[in-house]
């Protein structure tokens, strides 16, 4: 019976031990759940202004025009002189707007460059010994765009008008004095184009541009330059039917004001 009653009483004594033991321990810790990830999203939307470079060519054919029936005995009838690629460099800039719906960006553009595409080729008519020579100086194009954009990596396609001023001019091969020249000529068209634009970092994005420019065929009145006889200075001496196109490739860099980026939980 002593026995007995000592277990009970051992077991009373642990039983009253143990919750006086778990008192001590050590508070479990609060952690607190981790913010939600925020996703920063590029806003394209906004008024923008740049700067651009690059390089392009013309591609140029040139038909004389026989007025008279002079080389041809059928008067109005076209002779071909051959083509030519007028290549150089250019600058210039650009502004415009764009705005933003979902990834979808839509815009507007304008844009002016100078230009230095020159070339030349001797005209295939036996007789002539002319080498004729053209030149685009400047170029404007006024363009509408549609893109999709990649947070802040965008590219676009875009299309609308095109002005280009040309410059013509032709020299006698044997001495290279100039013989005859066109007036300077203003001539538009229309243009297509793509590009891909990045933004690295708020406001500032730079990206590459492809441009083609379609330029109808125009009849262009040639005059002497007064360094041969029968090609008196202002004296007019020929007509000219020129068909060209552009090519070119541009680098571009944009500042734009407006929301650089929108916070997305």
């Amino acid at each position: 019976m002593k026995e007995l009653i000592a277990a009970a009483a051992g077991t009373l004594v642990l039983g009253l031990a143990a919750p006086a033991s778990a008192a001590h321990l050590a508070a479990r810790p609060y952690t607190k759940a981790p913010p939600p990830m925020v996703a920063a999203i590029y806003d394209w939307s906004g008024f923008y202004i740049g700067v651009n470079g690059g390089g392009g060519s013309s591609h140029k054919c040139w038909d004389f025009v026989d007025t008279f029936g002079g080389v041809t005995g059928v008067p109005g009838s076209l002779v071909g002189e051959g083509c030519h690629n007028a290549t150089g460099g250019t600058v210039g800039g650009q502004i415009g707007y764009r705005w933003q719906s979902a990834s979808w960006v839509f815009g507007v553009e304008g844009q002016g460059n100078w230009a230095d595409f020159k070339g030349d080729n001797i005209s295939a008519i036996p007789g002539f010994g002319l080498r004729n020579q053209s030149k685009i100086d400047a170029f404007g194009l006024i363009t509408g765009q549609i893109g999709y954009a990649w947070n802040n990596a965008l590219f676009y396609v875009k299309g609308g008008a095109a002005v280009v001023g040309d410059r013509y001019r032709t020299f006698d091969v044997a001495t290279g004095l100039e013989f005859d020249r066109a007036n300077d000529q203003t001539r538009w068209g229309g243009t297509v184009g793509a590009g891909f634009e990045y933004g690295f970092a708020p406001n500032w994005s730079v990206g590459i541009e492809y441009n083609h420019i379609f330029l109808e065929r125009r009849n262009v009145d040639f005059t002497g330059s007064g360094n041969f006889a029968g090609a008196g200075l202002g004296v007019f001496t020929r007509t000219e039917r020129i068909d060209q196109n552009v090519d070119m490739g541009l680098v571009r860099l944009n500042y734009r004001w407006g929301g650089p980026a929108i916070a997305r939980y």
